[in-house]
């Protein structure tokens, strides 16, 4: 499977950005990570399974909110309300096999997109 995701940019603070990311084919479980320099991996938010159960970060509940388009194996992640603290290169991932209480863990995707970067000025 493989993973394309677009929608990075530069904006300021308070903004909306969106961004997508495409499977080569279906994918069930499909989810957001951020990296900021020096910094880990985090998880951001998921949508498991076709109907797509949501699940997110407490740092951006309630201003990003993930979707899906079965037809096109493409997930969004509109972001609302940006801050500075969102700043980083966010990395769309995907499984087939993760269990709801796994969606969290970066080790639970076997695929990978490149990352997009996300900066927001302040």
């Amino acid at each position: 499977v493989q993973l394309q995701a677009s929608g990075g940019g530069l904006v300021q603070a308070g903004a909306s950005l969106r961004l997508s990311c495409a499977a080569s084919t279906r994918t069930l479980t499909m989810g957001w990570f951020r990296q900021a320099p020096g910094k880990e991996r985090e998880f951001v938010a998921a949508s498991k399974g076709l109907g797509g159960a949501s699940y997110y970060a407490d740092s951006v509940k309630g201003r990003f909110t993930i979707s899906r388009d079965n037809a096109k194996n493409t997930v969004y992640l509109q972001m609302n309300n940006l801050k500075p603290e969102d700043t980083a290169a966010y990395y769309c991932a995907g499984g087939n096999s993760i269990i709801t209480s796994q969606v969290w863990y970066s080790d639970s995707y076997a695929y990978w997109g490149q990352g997009t970067q996300v900066t927001v000025s302040s």
